[in-house]
């Protein structure tokens, strides 16, 4: 079997993945570099969700790329108008051409007698091989094929049609047609009003509802700054105050939970105009112990304004033919069911990852800087933010990885390798910030942080910029090899809180 070998190894192309070839286009021009994508386009998340009204849950000024502004006055970009956005952006940086399309690995093996990653998967249902010196994961962190699917209680007594966003068909006709959405987050929250346009009736089934704000469309400000200044200007501007907007709500809601919950609660009961009843839009936790869900103009509280949708609060009991009974003994009719449930979580777009032959167990391995994994040489991996849009974070890790590669150059190295912990135990998974289901579920798998910095994440975008594009890369922490002969193993990760 031939195998193709490259000194940087990029997996996925969508956001992350094309980011990151981005920034090494501008920052490691001399290194090669390839990536590795296992569906046919370019986008990821953005190419693979089709459902109707997908649209991104940040503002399109920090969600955009730091070094290619967003144009125009668009808040909450559509998803078509993302893809075009993540395509022009790999074209005007010349990293398409580094694209092998419809790799779908399997393995990924570090061998520290060659120092390479050796990765073997399939393509076009041939076995292929790829090596490299540095591995980067840019594969997010949930499973492509498969959305999370409950336990749907005699669920083939119904005789209408189930469809779950993650696989939405090309050509569903709802037009004129009963919908029930079952579930309350940024997916049902956008199907709903959507749908609501064409369908006779929308309602959505919620176990527990959600924190919604309303955002404008379009930002009239800066269309009318477009018109007399350069569009970069503007670009930095409207990126640094919707920096310093989402980093203040989210500070306040930390601080004061109970003060931020009345006042978005008094948003939506205003906004709603009392054509529902706020014990549906009432959720039982703290602002941003889950992610909030936003929505453009309102458009969610039109449609239930308008009779078009309704929430409902109760859980399934068993499907009938012609929808659902709930606990409560209410029935609800439907043609159609969407089971916007959530997310299945998935690391490395399922490979199997293994040092020397030794399987990583990831769940006890702690990240540093949340780019490195704990004892795993040449290998990083991308991930954003989950308080805030995750290209803020992903910006900085390629930025960060750009500086590392440049100076295993400039002095010779060959290895990295973050290893020694220095006591800081582990407490929590990198994503405990959100008490989400599909978080909570995928517990057992995710990776832990550390009880300080560089093995805990901060999640603050100011902080972070700071100390990963510009404090030193040498830090007394992060190890550095000129060869191995073998990888010492990460120790075990200790589940204790306390502090270091």
């Amino acid at each position: 079997m031939q195998s193709q070998h490259f000194e940087t190894l990029i997996i996925g192309a969508g956001l992350s993945g094309i980011g990151t070839a981005c920034h090494m286009k501008q920052h490691c021009p001399d290194r090669q570099f390839a990536i590795l994508e296992r569906r046919a386009c370019i986008g990821g998340t953005w190419d693979l969700f089709r459902y109707p009204g997908i649209r991104s849950d940040s503002d399109m000024f920090t969600f955009g790329f730091s070094f290619r502004p967003w144009s125009g006055d668009q808040v909450l970009a559509d998803g078509p108008s993302i893809r075009k956005y993540l395509r022009d952006t790999a074209e005007e940086y010349r990293v398409t051409d580094h694209i092998h399309f419809g790799v779908d690995l399997n393995s990924a093996d570090w061998r520290s007698g060659e120092q390479q990653w050796v990765l073997r998967g399939v393509r076009e249902g041939k076995e292929v091989t790829y090596t490299c010196s540095v591995l980067i994961s840019c594969t997010g962190y949930y499973d492509y094929s498969q959305g999370h699917e409950p336990d749907l209680p005699d669920v083939e007594q119904f005789s209408g049609q189930i469809v779950h966003p993650q696989h939405w068909p090309e050509n569903l006709d709802y037009q004129d047609k009963n919908i029930l959405v079952i579930g309350s987050g940024a997916t049902a929250v956008t199907l709903v009003p959507a749908l609501a346009e064409q369908a006779a009736q929308v309602t959505m089934l919620q176990r527990s509802p959600t924190y919604i704000l309303s955002m404008p469309r379009r930002d009239r400000f800066l269309g009318l700054l477009n018109r007399v200044l350069p569009e970069h200007w503007v670009y930095r501007f409207a990126r640094r105050r919707n920096l310093m907007l989402h980093r203040g709500l989210f500070r306040l809601s930390k601080r004061w939970p109970g003060l931020m919950r009345r006042l978005m609660l008094r948003g939506v009961k205003k906004a709603l105009a009392g054509s529902a009843d706020m014990r549906h839009f009432t959720p039982s936790y703290n602002p941003w112990d889950q992610r909030l869900c936003a929505v453009p103009d309102g458009d969610l509280f039109e449609a239930v304004r308008s009779g078009c949708a309704s929430v409902v609060t109760d859980e399934v009991e068993t499907f009938t033919a012609k929808g659902v009974r709930l606990k409560s003994g209410t029935e609800l009719s439907a043609d159609i069911v969407v089971t916007a449930t959530g997310l299945k979580l998935q690391l490395l777009g399922g490979m199997t990852l293994t040092v020397d032959g030794q399987r990583v167990d990831m769940r006890n391995r702690l990240t540093y800087k949340g780019v490195l994994m704990e004892g795993v040489p040449n290998m990083a991996w991308v991930f954003g933010y989950t308080n805030a849009a995750w290209t803020l974070k992903s910006d900085l890790s390629a930025g960060y990885i750009c500086r590392l590669l440049n100076h295993l150059t400039e002095s010779g190295q060959g290895v990295f390798l973050p290893i020694d912990r220095e006591g800081c135990v582990a407490g929590e998974s990198v994503m405990a910030a959100l008490q989400s289901g599909y978080v909570q579920r995928a517990d057992g798998i995710l990776p832990r942080q550390g009880t300080r910095y560089p093995w805990r994440l901060l999640n603050d975008y100011e902080r972070d910029k700071k100390l990963m594009l510009e404090a030193p890369v040498v830090d007394g922490v992060l190890n550095f090899y000129p060869g191995l002969s073998r990888v010492q193993p990460a120790r075990p990760v200790t589940e204790d809180t306390s502090a270091c």
